[in-house]
């Protein structure tokens, strides 16, 4: 990921696995539905341009970016799901209610990845306004959603690395 560049979506794709027989689920947090949507398309898209098939991906939709981690805890205890993508985006705002989410949706996450031993990956925006979301949902400085993707098939391949002997 290269924020140098101010495109935060500029990342290696170098040596990727195949994932064309990886399951990957991707859940999408409703509330700022034009951020999401953009992050949604953004790793869906990402997977599909690098191998995966679109029937190997299902979605799940959740009312707010808060109840991502339970979804993708159930989704990761499927035996047919290798990684799981959170899309989300918390904004700011003027009460502190940002802090309280980002971090149980953060914390969250970890828990569910260790437990179900997948890997669960954060694609959620916490931008101080609306304009810097849209700016990392397909606007100046890339698409979470891509990097999100990336990440899920970085993620299996060391995985598969780790396990060998």
């Amino acid at each position: 990921m290269s924020s140098a560049a101010k495109n935060l979506s500029v990342f290696s794709t170098e040596n990727l696995p195949d994932i064309s027989q990886n399951r990957f689920a991707i859940v999408v947090a409703e509330w700022n539905e034009e951020v999401t949507e953009a992050l949604f398309n953004g790793a869906y898209q990402t997977l599909l341009n690098h191998g995966a098939v679109a029937e190997n991906i299902v979605r799940g939709n959740v009312p707010g970016s808060y109840e991502l981690t339970t979804a993708a805890y159930w989704f990761a205890q499927r035996d047919d799901i290798d990684a799981v993508i959170a899309i989300g985006c918390v904004i700011q705002g003027e009460t502190k209610h940002n802090d309280y989410i980002n971090h149980a949706v953060a914390q969250g996450l970890t828990n569910a990845s260790l437990k179900t031993n997948k890997p669960i990956i954060f694609g959620v925006l916490t931008p101080n306004t609306q304009q810097q979301a849209l700016e990392r949902a397909g606007g100046i400085h890339g698409n979470k959603g891509d990097e999100a993707a990336i990440t899920a098939i970085k993620m299996l391949k060391l995985k598969s690395e780790s396990a060998k002997e």
